[in-house]
């Protein structure tokens, strides 16, 4: 039903209400008037985006002129967000939801004036009748008008929408085609645009994973490894087609910490470490994407642990400086996770495999203890990220591995040996110090802890590592 109002209010504050209809927001606005007639902000986004509005970037601004009373258009839903409004006059809106889904049908109604707004997103039909004559209403789209795009429309009159008109359609003033759309069980529900995810780095273990999870979250993908965008290319970045694309998850990375260190590894380091992320960075604010981007543990020196998302960089060696120069690009993106992670394990060689491979073969490694911290299990990682991407969180960096007390590296041997079968104690404790002692080795931060209690309060809890690492040797045995 529609509510009753007769002459609008001023200076009343700034707010925002939800609606029977899922995303279409009431905004209410502040008018100020004096002897010359009134001023209002119709349009502030600062503002709007701090109460919750979504930052939907209008490029068009549309107004319709109404010259009488009962002027009535609609019900259009397009493939785009309106910010509605009237500068002059009244109208009684009415929004219907043409979306697939449980809300398809539901209609909400109210009447707007100048101290009322309203934001519809695409694929909610829209209409509005006049309540008086030389009724301005405006509009703000968030993509401009084409003749190509799929327009849905729905017959103004359905009695099965239930719409109370407050000037009955008999007596209104309506376009023929308006008159003739079709009912709403004529009326195919819209199927959301699914958003389409680029992963580069999708060889590697965390990229399998996210190729292997983001299809189940109702995302199109796809994955580009160094061969088919080489994103320390300024050039083939600039060149790569996004017009398609709404997302980046960059899990390409050099990951050679000692090679790093060699006259040959150190730009290798730099240019898929720092410089790419920079032309991703640059791409993805240029495109206005969202940009995911998988950082490490490295770029701290293991004083100070567990790491917070807020400490400063402080890496030991060339791995972790470029890492951090990557970081410091992605930040500057508008739109943007930074992933930091740890010790991960996925489908593709790593410690683990190594140990159990070790096991099996009745290796006898030595392994150092003074460097402590936690897996992270690809499969886990991934729907981290992605339970970031679908729960809308606020951009800026995360910290993501699994749970569980700390570990050593000599701890999570001696646990690989004793979950397939083998005696821990082959296993043998030794010191950073004494392992590297006549190696070429990059310096390691000695706790690589990281603090998970800000992705926790996202509602994501990682499952505990001893868990998937006995999950994932189990698997591994069945492959075997």
């Amino acid at each position: 039903m529609a509510e009753a109002s007769a002459n609008f209010q001023y200076s009343t504050p700034l707010g925002i209400s939800t609606t029977p209809i899922p995303g279409v927001l009431v905004l209410n606005l502040t008018v100020h008037a004096d002897n010359r007639g009134w001023f209002k902000e119709n349009w502030q986004r600062a503002k709007m985006l701090q109460l919750g509005m979504p930052d939907f970037k209008p490029v068009q601004n549309n107004i319709s002129f109404n010259k009488e009373i009962g002027v009535t258009r609609g019900i259009h839903a397009e493939p785009w967000d309106k910010f509605i409004s009237v500068a002059t006059g009244r109208a009684f809106g009415a929004w219907v939801d043409l979306r697939e889904g449980p809300t398809f049908g539901t209609v909400f109604t109210r009447i707007i004036d100048p101290n009322i707004a309203v934001y519809v997103p695409h694929s909610v039909g829209n209409a509005y009748q006049t309540l008086e004559p030389e009724t301005a209403y405006t509009y703000l789209v968030n993509a401009h008008w084409s003749p190509r795009a799929k327009y849905t429309f729905l017959n103004l009159a359905d009695e099965t929408v239930g719409i109370q008109w407050p000037i009955p359609l008999s007596d209104a003033i309506l376009s023929e085609k308006d008159k003739g759309h079709p009912r709403l069980a004529d009326v195919k529900p819209l199927v959301p645009k699914r958003k389409r995810v680029l992963v580069t780095g999708s060889g590697g273990q965390l990229g399998r994973a996210l190729l292997d999870q983001l299809p189940q979250a109702d995302f199109d993908v796809v994955g580009v490894d160094l061969k088919e965008l080489n994103i320390a290319d300024p050039t083939q970045v600039a060149a790569f087609d996004w017009s398609s694309i709404d997302i980046i998850i960059n899990a390409a990375a050099w990951t050679n910490v000692d090679g790093a260190e060699s006259p040959e590894g150190r730009p290798a380091a730099w240019a898929a470490n720092a410089t790419g992320p920079a032309n991703l960075a640059r791409a993805a604010a240029e495109h206005d994407l969202t940009l995911v981007h998988v950082s490490s543990e490295y770029t701290f020196d293991g004083t100070k642990a567990p790491h917070t998302e807020s400490e400063p960089p402080s890496p030991l060696g060339v791995y972790g400086q470029s890492k951090a120069g990557g970081d410091a690009a992605v930040a500057a993106c508008p739109k943007h996770f930074l992933v930091r992670t740890s010790w991960v394990v996925g489908d593709g060689h790593n410690f683990v495999r190594t140990m159990a491979g070790l096991a099996a073969n009745s290796g006898t490694p030595h392994v150092v203890d003074d460097q402590i911290g936690r897996l992270t299990f690809t499969p886990d990682l991934a729907a981290g990220i992605i339970h970031l991407l679908t729960t809308h969180q606020r951009w800026g960096t995360y910290n993501l591995s699994n749970e569980g007390d700390p570990m050593s590296w000599a701890e999570v041997a001696r646990n690989v040996y004793e979950l397939t079968g083998h005696d821990p104690q082959a296993v043998t404790p030794v010191r950073t110090a004494e392992y590297f002692a006549h190696k070429d080795a990059a310096p390691r931060p000695l706790d690589s802890t990281l603090d998970l209690s800000k992705i926790e309060a996202t509602g994501y809890h990682p499952v505990e590592a001893k868990t998937r690492l006995q999950e994932y040797l189990k698997a591994m045995k069945g492959h075997a």
